[in-house]
């Protein structure tokens, strides 16, 4: 079945899967209900390119479109390494003509039944409005970080071999595919990181002018070991200046778009170099990992202005090949009384067991230990937030004395997850 109708006063609207000569109205609709803007000529060709009709649904009033929905066909890491199929939730939109006719919910009732359709375990989003879409079973997985470092006040102090890591800037385009191999081999080191598909590497240069908010076109600067000749790329970071002269001088920013290395030593190079560039007096970052390594070689963390928020959700579409898919830092053997009205696929009692080497999670008649929703799952999914905290809540109910701290320690990640770029 491509179409569907949903209800709603006064008429009907009916849900089909996106046709190619309908994703200029559609897509129309989706920048209007994100407030109107306009994007470069180059920005929507790219997106054009990268949508994945068959995986597209738009919400249609007879002839206009009133609603859209995709998604992207991601693998992203979770604990333990692995590369897990997931559904990229995006392009969510609905017209402020046709709010509150449950045009949004049949847009999610209709995606996650294709989700599960296509074997994927998990769907993943990032969230215009955090409060919408707890009630489809998503929770918030990972936090990233902005900061603000006055590098008038604050000192580094970088890794032993940072001196022998060589630095030169490149033009962001002829580098590509350079940095998109040093990317590459930091994905499967971090939970939440997307393995960058085909198609994407061009949205990571992307670089219209309506969107550098008065800062320079975007600069690269790759770290190199090695002789010259043979010389081996092992990080890179992409940067914009933002100008801004008073009559004391310059107050220029570094604005970070993204910056990896390969290990310390590269990385304490490439922040030495921007805490380095002439006439700037502060480096900006935004969507960052809440634990990166410059945290531990500043003199002063206060003077970073550091600010944490809300970045990937996760929503566990075959509960059992989820937790299946990932292992766990300690033995865990534990039941879940799961609650997920949306898929109630997904409802029930599950018995997990786990560790290090892998998991297996099946359905049970045994008593439950915990009891929570999908969205709890979701939450600690990734390691990035702890069951112990959601118990805390009230949003995990401890049944067997004990269960709540075993599952938390072993649903935890040595490193905190990280969304590496949005969609």
């Amino acid at each position: 079945m491509t179409t569907s109708r949903t209800s709603g006063a006064p008429g009907t609207t009916e849900l089909r899967v996106l046709r190619p000569d309908d994703w200029d109205q559609w897509y129309d609709n989706l920048l209007r209900a994100f407030g109107g803007m306009p994007e470069s000529a180059e920005e929507r060709a790219l997106w054009k390119s990268l949508t994945e009709h068959d995986r597209s649904i738009g919400a249609w009033d007879g002839d206009t479109c009133v609603g859209s929905a995709g998604a992207f066909t991601f693998r992203v890491t979770v604990p333990g390494g692995a590369s897990v199929p997931a559904a990229g939730v995006t392009m969510v939109g609905v017209s402020a003509t046709h709010r509150r006719r449950g045009v949004l919910t049949s847009m999610m009732r209709r995606q996650l039944d294709d989700v599960r359709g296509l074997g994927e375990p998990l769907a993943v989003l990032t969230a215009s409005e955090p409060a919408i879409y707890g009630r489809f079973g998503y929770g918030v997985a990972t936090h990233s970080l902005s900061f603000e470092i006055d590098t008038t006040r604050v000192r580094l102090t970088v890794p032993d071999g940072a001196d022998d890591v060589r630095l030169r800037y490149a033009v962001p385009a002829e580098v590509l595919d350079d940095c998109e191999a040093v990317y590459a081999r930091r994905v499967p080191e971090r939970p939440g990181m997307l393995a960058r598909m085909p198609g994407w590497a061009p949205v990571m240069v992307l670089d219209p002018e309506g969107e550098r908010d008065g800062a320079s076109p975007l600069q690269c600067v790759v770290a190199e070991r090695g002789s010259e000749r043979g010389a081996e790329v092992v990080g890179f970071v992409r940067f914009r200046v933002k100008p801004d002269w008073d009559l004391t001088g310059s107050n220029s920013s570094v604005v970070v778009e993204d910056l990896e290395a390969l290990d310390a030593a590269a990385q304490g190079a490439l922040w030495r170099f921007l805490f380095g560039i002439d006439l700037t007096s502060k480096i900006v970052g935004r969507s960052r990992p809440v634990e990166e390594p410059w945290h531990h070689m500043v003199s002063d963390i206060r003077r970073c202005a550091t600010r944490r928020r809300d970045s990937l959700y996760v929503r566990l579409v075959d509960l059992g090949a989820a937790l299946e898919a990932r292992t766990y830092q300690a033995p865990v053997d534990v039941v879940f009384d799961v609650e997920d009205a949306f898929c109630p696929w997904n409802s029930g009692r599950w018995r997990l067991t786990g560790d290090t080497k892998g998991a297996v999670c099946r359905r049970t008649d045994d008593a439950a230990d915990l009891a929570l929703s999908v969205r709890e799952l979701g939450s600690a999914y990734l390691g990035g937030v702890p069951l112990a905290g959601l118990g805390a809540a009230g949003r995990v109910r401890e049944i067997r004395q004990g269960a709540l701290a075993e599952a938390s320690v072993a649903f935890g990640s040595v490193v905190v997850p990280w969304l590496s770029h949005g969609f």
